[in-house]
């Protein structure tokens, strides 16, 4: 009875908590993509100051951005970037894949790839996707002010630098990380002085990053990198910064904030102490 009592009490006592209330830090679009065949999420994170005016703001596309990908991730970052006024406040816009061999990875003859990889080679109509599909809803739905970037790790920073060399028109800045330029062969790398003498001059901003990757990844990235400085009138402004302290698994969210700041610099100069610098080590 005295239990009772003492337990009665307590709850007369105690503070008054609200219900919670959920987390809200984006939205997501369902599009039905005609040219993947398929419905596909499109996440959408706005920046601090979004909803208090009508200014306009540069947007990033995230390849691998569902929500169990790198948009969580990624989003944060772009904050931290506009805390510090170390990069521009964005838009995020999370592109979900769903089958990374076939969206992002070009089409190979070689027969041993295809019987590993036998949904490959549908990375044009990904990025037909992205062009005639993702970029007029958020262009249309958001206030963006016609400055945009792509960003991605690993078979997406293949598909970016593929974007890059096929179809630089298609965003303004691109940022590739750790990209899988083994593939077929290390073919793209090789088709790089090729693809860059055959385009008009670009105006464009390319960060390329990789980890202690070694092999067919490293000498990949060395020969685009060889390629882009060759022919600084058609590789616009670019920087690569190795990162071989860091692992395959670990370079994306270490690089991400430098990945930002120089595809959406600030004018603000910063400590080095602090650690907000660019470290190229190849740049235009």
């Amino acid at each position: 009875m005295i239990k009772a009592l003492l337990s009665a009490i307590l709850l007369l006592t105690a503070p008054a908590v609200a219900d919670p209330v959920p987390i809200t830090i984006g939205e997501t679009h369902r599009v039905a993509s005609r040219h993947l065949g398929e419905e596909r999420a499109v996440n959408v994170y706005l920046p601090d100051g979004y909803g208090d005016g009508t200014k306009r703001f540069p947007v990033l596309y995230l390849v691998d951005g569902g929500l169990e990908q790198d948009f969580l991730h990624i989003a944060g970052t772009t904050q931290l970037g506009g805390i510090w006024a170390r990069s521009l406040p964005i838009i995020v816009v999370g592109i979900e894949t769903k089958d990374r061999r076939r969206e992002l990875i070009g089409p190979t003859a070689d027969a041993k790839l295809l019987a590993q990889y036998p949904t490959a080679g549908s990375s044009a109509a990904f990025r037909a996707f992205i062009r005639d599909e993702v970029k007029p809803l958020v262009e249309k739905a958001y206030r963006t002010n016609g400055e945009d970037a792509v960003l991605g790790e690993s078979l997406a920073g293949l598909f970016i630098v593929e974007t890059f060399l096929t179809e630089p028109a298609l965003f303004d800045r691109y940022g590739a990380v750790s990209p899988s330029l083994w593939w077929d062969n290390e073919r793209l790398s090789y088709e790089t002085a090729f693809r860059l003498g055959r385009r008009e001059a670009a105006d464009t901003r390319l960060f390329l990053t990789i980890a202690n990757e070694g092999r067919e990844m490293q000498s990949g990235v060395d020969r685009l990198v060889a390629a882009l400085a060759a022919n600084p009138a058609k590789a616009g402004q670019w920087c690569y910064v190795p990162h071989h302290e860091a692992t395959h698994g670990t370079i994306y969210h270490h690089v991400s904030p430098e990945a930002l700041q120089y595809l959406f610099p600030t004018p603000v100069n910063h400590d080095p102490e602090i650690g907000f610098t660019v470290a190229c080590s190849k740049k235009s």
